[in-house]
């Protein structure tokens, strides 16, 4: 396990870190975080969009993202899907990195790591996962993320890492094992996010959105069957703010992300508005 500047911060150099250029193919998925795509920018790899491994036809790629609960979906890979993409890496040769940031937060699912045995079999060569203390603790200021897998990857990182400078100053990392000693906390987190959800989902529904997918993390994934930046209007003469789903990848050109992290009186006050 290793302690990062936040895990955006891990993500945007993974593919650097490990030594990856322009002979490295990278999987993101085709609804993304954007931060992704942005790591093999820097490094100079090729992307390639894919839900699924069958559309990469013949070419082997050598690290591969997922990301379950999803940013900006909210979708969540089940077992069976999480050991096949295992298994098909593991074939090839490739890395697989699980951002999980939103692992605690299932409403409709219970998501599952990719570190755990019904997925990998207790066997963690090949996997990494990239966990945020952001979302479940509120530390997204801290900085605070870490990364857990495959020791002889976790100690290749260690190595570069701190010739790189990127240390997790001491009394963030102490700040970190505070929380995650702490497991009240985290539960009354979950319980705020759900009782926001509460209120937030049906109203958007009763509104005429549809929504999609959904079943865990921070966001609510919805549309109106209209470009996403009408939709975005729409909400905005109702004083709402809304992200834009082309955002995140084409097949988001419909959609718009709604976020849960709003105060309780900000969100009662987008239901009014909603109604």
């Amino acid at each position: 396990m290793l302690p990062v500047i936040g895990t955006k911060e891990l993500i945007a150099w993974l593919p650097t870190l490990l030594g990856l250029g322009p002979d490295d193919l990278i999987v993101v998925p085709e609804l993304a975080y954007p931060t992704y795509e942005v790591g093999a920018q820097l490094a100079g790899t090729r992307v390639a969009l894919a839900d699924s491994l069958t559309q990469l036809g013949p070419q082997t790629p050598a690290l591969i993202y997922l990301n379950s609960p999803s940013n900006p979906t909210g979708r969540v890979l089940g077992v069976d899907h999480l050991r096949k993409v295992v298994g098909w890496a593991r074939e090839r040769g490739a890395l697989v990195a699980s951002d999980e940031c939103y692992l605690g937060l299932g409403w409709d699912a219970e998501p599952v790591s990719i570190l755990h045995p019904s997925v990998c079999d207790g066997e963690h060569t090949g996997l990494l996962a990239i966990h945020s203390l952001s979302k479940s603790s509120s530390l997204a200021g801290y900085r605070a993320g870490f990364v857990a897998g495959d020791p002889e990857v976790v100690a290749e990182l260690l190595a570069v890492r701190k010739h790189a400078g990127m240390m997790v100053p001491t009394p963030v990392q102490a700040a970190m094992v505070a929380a995650l000693d702490d497991d009240e906390h985290e539960r009354e987190q979950r319980d705020r996010y759900q009782r926001r959800r509460s209120q937030l989902l049906p109203a958007l529904q009763a509104a005429g959105l549809t929504v999609d997918h959904s079943e865990a993390g921070l966001y609510i994934w919805a549309t109106r069957g209209e470009p996403c930046r009408d939709t975005v209007g729409w909400f905005a003469q109702r004083g709402i703010l809304v992200a834009p789903g082309e955002f995140y990848g084409p097949r988001g050109a419909q959609h718009v992300r709604i976020a849960l992290t709003a105060t309780d009186e900000r969100i009662a006050s987008a239901v009014a508005r909603l109604s």
